[in-house]
């Protein structure tokens, strides 16, 4: 692999026009395909086999229109003395309701609804199913807030949960901006800076084109291009600022441009490679779950990801032939491209107390993870948004008008095609219930078999007592009145549908954990023919995890530290972003994992000195890891500013691992590990290395490469 790594590399430093021409050959027929035949990228959040996805499924195939979206039209008065109860602001609600009906795949707009103090007015308005909808019907409905009227205007509901995307654009800007001054620190060199920008911003515009058409593969979520360009801009900048280092270092050496290049692929790209690997290989474990959307989400994280590798092992090594000696040219700073003195006793030191530092990095990773224990997965509501947020205003608004309950109604879907006569039953159970504040009257479709209740609960959708509720209902409310009879019900709607996904995730969690984990040691003990190293790296590797979890249980739910991000409230945290948190976390931290022992086993296999290896490990990428760190961190905590709950969730969690990662893990726990370990860090049974030898893990064969 490293001697076709090194060819690779060398050809494209060689040949920069054909690489880069065919890179550019490819962008511009996938641009063009996407914008000719390109789908949109779906919006689900079910998942198959929950009870939920039953109610969905029920009310669909009855053509019931409660299968579909919601939106909320929440009005009240300028005037703060006014009620609605006055005829002019009737009369302004019923033309404002008329107009709300006729908007494009509006099915219906029920009468107002008036607050008990006159206040506060609410229309829904029934939307069909989200394959029929373009977010276009959002822009029609945002319309509303236009039109000239005494009263003010605000809009919530699904149809905002399921098109509305916050601007992410501020955000990557801020992540960028961050990531050059980073770059400029690391290689003092506006050109050796600007290199790993270019290589990840084509690279990611090109990825993100590309997912309108593997949606005629798998149906893609719409938020997989904002996860996806978080990390891809990460590990991108990442992996070039990786094989960039290597390139300099060879450069200073003495090499010419092509060998350097040639060289820099098969050492530090080899690393890429492998971690690349790994990130995709946990990003797509995924599928363990069972919930499609996860799965679909997964594909097209892997699939930028995927992009980002092979721009760095292509057309990375191609800019840096086209760019030749002039990459140390336009210096703002000098930096020595030799291993660094300060790293290099840092690593002395641990190693010289290595228990002291194992024992206390070892501790301060349990406290941190410690609040793990508390976690609360549930559905964040529109509460949690800003004030300039409508969808907040609107929520507020029906909050204080009609109780927290009505921002997160339950659909409620029965089967009475061979019982009709349970639907009044279950209707007065129902509204007796304690978690239930009211029952709209059912609708029965009789020729289609299907009834349907609309219940608001006494609690708000993120409150733990609401799907107490559901649970109450499903477990004692239905069984006791539908006993006996072969109507069946179930529990729908927005609430009710993230709380099953959530229970799925947390039942397939530890499934998921375990394939991720096994499939990562596999990859790992063939790259470093060790079995020790990869287990040690996964324990490591839960370790920070477990840290970054808590860290967000702290801010989330505990309200620590809330303002520096503009959180207003604490929430429980989404039901699948553990999950998903782990799958990323896990393979961005095995990056690093990667780069530090494939600088130790290189130098191990050179002299067969374990700590010495170690410290040459640090010294030689103690500088790269801060400083890709550093980029990482920079571009995951700018989305931790944005408006959107979900996206300070991501932004902050991943922040904070790769934080965790870098310093706590790779630059203190691991050399401590190493130097405990000896030489039994690369132990492996001699059946298995037979069976896995690489002939260029033999000091012969690198001196051959290195020619």
């Amino acid at each position: 692999m490293r001697s076709n790594l090194y060819r690779l590399g060398r050809y494209a430093a060689r040949r920069p026009w054909v690489v880069i021409g065919a890179w550019l050959v490819i962008a511009a027929l996938v641009v063009a395909a996407s914008g000719a035949f390109g789908k949109k990228l779906e919006e689900s959040f079910g998942a198959p086999g929950v009870d939920s996805q039953y109610a969905t499924d029920l009310l669909s195939a009855a053509g019931a229109d409660q299968a579909g979206l919601t939106a909320q039209v929440v009005v009240t008065p300028y005037d703060e003395q006014a009620t609605l109860a006055d005829p002019e602001l009737q009369a302004a609600l019923t033309k404002l309701r008329a107009t709300a009906a006729s908007l494009p795949h509006v099915l219906s707009a029920s009468d107002p609804v008036i607050s008990p103090d006159g206040r506060v007015g609410l229309v829904r308005l029934q939307y069909p199913v989200l394959d029929q909808l373009e977010p276009s019907d959002l822009e029609q409905l945002k319309t509303l807030t236009a039109v000239d009227s005494p009263l003010r205007i605000e809009l919530g509901g699904d149809l905002f949960y399921a098109f509305e995307e916050g601007p992410t654009g501020l955000s990557e800007a801020i992540g960028l901006f961050a990531a050059m001054i980073v770059l400029l620190l690391a290689f003092g060199s506006i050109i050796a800076m600007g290199l790993p920008i270019g290589m990840a911003v084509f690279g990611l515009a090109l990825s993100i084109s590309s997912l309108s058409l593997v949606t005629y593969l798998v149906d893609l979520p719409s938020w997989a291009p904002i996860l996806g360009s978080m990390i891809g801009l990460g590990v991108g900048i990442d992996y070039a600022l990786i094989i960039v280092t290597r390139h300099r270092e060879f450069l200073a050496r003495g090499m010419d441009v092509e060998e350097s290049v040639g060289q820099a692929v098969a050492t530090a790209g080899r690393a890429v490679l492998f971690a690349g690997g790994t990130v995709v290989i946990a990003i797509l474990g995924l599928v363990v779950a069972g919930v499609p959307f996860m799965t679909a989400g997964g594909i097209a994280i892997s699939l930028i990801v995927l992009t980002m590798v092979l721009a760095s092992l292509t057309l990375l090594p191609a800019f840096l032939g086209l760019a030749g000696h002039w990459i140390n040219r336009l210096r703002v700073r000098r930096v020595r491209s030799a291993p660094g003195l300060g790293w290099q006793r840092w690593g002395g030191h641990v190693s010289r107390h290595a228990v002291a530092y194992a024992v206390g990095a070892t501790v301060l990773l349990l406290a941190l993870a410690a609040p793990v224990l508390a976690l609360r997965v549930g559905t964040p509501d529109d509460g949690a948004l800003p004030v300039q947020r409508t969808e907040r205003r609107a929520y507020d608004l029906v909050a204080a008008g009609f109780g927290a309950g009505s921002n997160g109604p339950l659909v409620i879907a029965i089967d009475v095609s061979r019982d009709a006569g349970v639907v009044q039953p279950l209707y007065d159970a129902v509204r007796a219930d304690r978690g239930i504040a009211s029952v709209a009257p059912p609708e029965v479709n009789t020729a289609a078999g299907v009834a349907t209740l609309i219940a608001v609960p006494t609690t708000g959708p993120q409150d733990g007592a609401t799907m107490t509720t559901v649970e109450r209902l499903r477990g004692e409310v239905f069984p006791s009145v539908l006993r006996g009879s072969p109507a069946k019900a179930h529990v729908g709607g927005q609430t009710a549908t993230l709380a099953d996904v959530g229970a799925k995730v947390n039942d397939r969690l530890p499934w998921f954990i375990g394939a991720v984990i096994l499939l990562s040691v596999v990859l790992l003990t063939v790259v470093f023919r060790s079995i020790v190293v990869p287990l040690k790296a996964a324990l490591m590797n839960l370790l920070s995890i477990g840290a970054s979890f808590g860290v967000m249980v702290m801010v989330f739910q505990w309200g620590w530290g809330a303002d520096l991000i503009g959180l207003e409230t604490t929430l429980p945290i989404l039901p699948f972003i553990p999950m998903f948190m782990f799958a990323v976390v896990f393979g961005l931290s095995m990056d690093y994992e990667v780069f530090l022992l494939s600088r130790i086993r290189e130098e191990y296999v050179r002299t067969g000195d374990n700590t010495a290896s170690t410290i040459h490990g640090i010294a030689t990428t103690g500088r790269v890891i801060t400083s890709a760190a550093l980029i990482m961190i920079a571009v995951f905590a700018s989305f931790s500013l944005a408006d959107d709950p979900t996206a300070k969730m991501f932004g902050l969690g991943l922040a904070t691992a790769v934080l965790i990662d870098a310093t706590v893990v790779r630059l203190v726990l691991v050399p401590a590990l190493m130097k405990l370990l000896g030489d039994a860090n690369w132990w492996l049974p001699a059946r298995f290395g037979r069976r896995t030898a690489d002939q260029s893990s033999t000091p012969h064969r690198e001196r051959v490469v290195a020619r």
